[in-house]
């Protein structure tokens, strides 16, 4: 299997001047806890996580609009490609310790994103997985569970 057969393509992305208000924006409007931080080219440079955010902000004793994305980024990014075999990107995630890979193409631009809830939901929607269920029980039924993509819940503007 490749990384393009699981890859997300709807990718949410910011850029390292922008502020972190408007990370969390994005990342807030599309359920994603992680952005790539792209280029002018749209090539991968770092990521930030909701997690970078917070302790920007209480490490700096600012607020998130007043601190540059630039300042709570990875120092670097791992990547894979999307024709890459999928246990070489999880090879990756392994020695890197993430949980998503920016995907990109030959030119090195951002054409996805690959991550562990990609990689379970496959995994344990395949025959393989079904036996894995029976070894390992509650453990991957919760993983799979909570791999699986939230409704977005907007609140209301009627008053």
């Amino acid at each position: 299997m490749r990384v393009r057969d699981l890859m997300s393509t709807e990718v949410h992305t910011c850029t390292s001047d922008q502020t972190l208000q408007a990370a969390a924006r994005v990342m807030w409007e599309h359920d994603v806890g992680c952005v790539p931080v792209v280029d002018e080219q749209l090539r991968p440079v770092a990521m930030l996580t909701d997690r970078d955010i917070c302790m920007a902000a209480y490490t700096r004793g600012e607020r998130v609009h007043e601190i540059a994305v630039s300042s709570a980024m990875s120092a670097e990014v791992r990547t894979c490609h999307q024709d890459d075999l999928l246990v070489r990107a999880e090879r990756t995630m392994m020695d890197a310790q993430v949980r998503r890979l920016p995907v990109v193409n030959d030119e090195g631009t951002l054409v996805g994103i690959l991550s562990l809830n990609d990689i379970v939901l496959a995994r344990t929607d395949s025959l393989v997985g079904k036996l894995r269920q029976r070894l390992f029980g509650d453990a991957l039924r919760t993983l799979a569970a909570i791999s699986r993509r939230r409704l977005i819940y907007t609140a209301s503007t009627e008053s």
